[in-house]
């Protein structure tokens, strides 16, 4: 994560969201306006900023910009389109259902989504959306995981390095085949697993059970298979990057005393959460390991013992998956 840069929403062209506190700017452009190299857009709330970048010695995601030429547009059909030297188009979207939009607006909210939207009738009606195309990052408010209907995967990709946001091998993203689960994989290889759905998080992580921080969902119907989450406190900057280095994914805060982001999350945080790695009772023989047990909550365990049934311990038939 290279620095003052964790939300990287937008990066196919090397442009990047990221967070911010500037305020009275532009947050949404016209057909009539661009985005060059230099300008950047600023939602309303000042919390983030979308504007070109150069991040290390990176060759490509996938096909960068190499000089200060960049242009940013949306023409009247809704289309959106990044040109370089010459004009020359590198990259462009034909916005969904874009037949009909009368007024399109590229627009950057409040919630760090980039958004092509018309700017007469209904503002929440979005003919494409950045949050739709995940990068490293999760955001609060983004959907992860499967809109049905089109085939449509949110997932995170890692990137190689710190100074290199092409992607690596390193993926995240909710499995549809046999149960649901999120999975953290290398290349095709399973690296991690969440464990199933239960109804109130997933059976094999904690970091998917009640906190005092955010607030999270699993939705399953036949249109969409998704996670997503919200802060509790909205003055909160806060974000889940996977990263390739380590294998893990973090979530980060801000903390407006140090000025820096700090860490409050790691994922898998010892040998136990890595798949493969220990046996059905969770137990790993390497040196020196700490070995906890898994941590249930107390409504999970009653649920499991038919309220502390002496004829269905834990052990002895108790289920914690209920």
């Amino acid at each position: 994560m290279g620095i003052d840069i964790l939300s990287l929403v937008f990066t196919t062209f090397f442009l990047t969201i990221i967070f911010s506190k500037v305020s009275n700017a532009l947050d949404m452009i016209s057909p009539s306006d661009s985005l060059t190299d230099g300008m950047t857009l600023v939602s309303n709330d000042g919390s983030f900023e979308l504007g070109f970048f150069t991040q290390g010695s990176s060759k490509n995601r996938m096909t960068p910009i190499t000089d200060s030429t960049g242009l940013l547009k949306t023409e009247t059909t809704g289309k959106v389109v990044l040109q370089a030297q010459n004009r020359t188009t590198v990259w462009s979207v034909n916005s969904t259902g874009g037949v009909g939009v009368r007024n399109p607006t590229l627009q950057l909210l409040n919630s760090g989504n980039l958004v092509v939207k018309d700017d007469i009738g209904d503002s929440e009606n979005y003919w494409w959306q950045s949050f739709d195309y995940l990068t490293d990052t999760l955001l609060p408010g983004m959907k992860f995981g499967w809109d049905l209907r089109i085939g449509l995967s949110r997932r995170l990709a890692a990137w190689k390095n710190a100074d290199d946001p092409s992607p690596g091998d390193l993926t995240y993203g909710i499995e549809l085949q046999g149960n649901l689960e999120m999975v953290i994989q290398k290349g095709s290889v399973k690296y991690v697993r969440s464990g199933l759905w239960n109804g109130e998080g997933f059976t094999g992580s904690i970091y998917f059970r009640n906190n005092p921080f955010y607030t999270y969902d699993f939705i399953w119907n036949e249109e969409e298979v998704y996670y997503i989450n919200f802060l509790k406190n909205k003055s909160v900057m806060s974000s889940v990057v996977l990263e390739q280095t380590g294998g893990e994914r973090r979530r980060y805060t801000w903390n407006p005393e140090t000025q820096a982001w700090q860490m409050y999350s790691v994922h898998p945080n010892n040998n136990c959460d890595t798949y493969g790695r220990c046996g059905p009772n969770g137990t790993y023989k390497g040196e020196n390991e700490d070995l906890e047990l898994e941590v249930f909550e107390l409504g999970t365990i009653s649920r499991a013992t038919d309220g502390f049934s002496s004829n269905n311990k834990l052990g002895q038939g108790g289920d914690t998956s209920k």
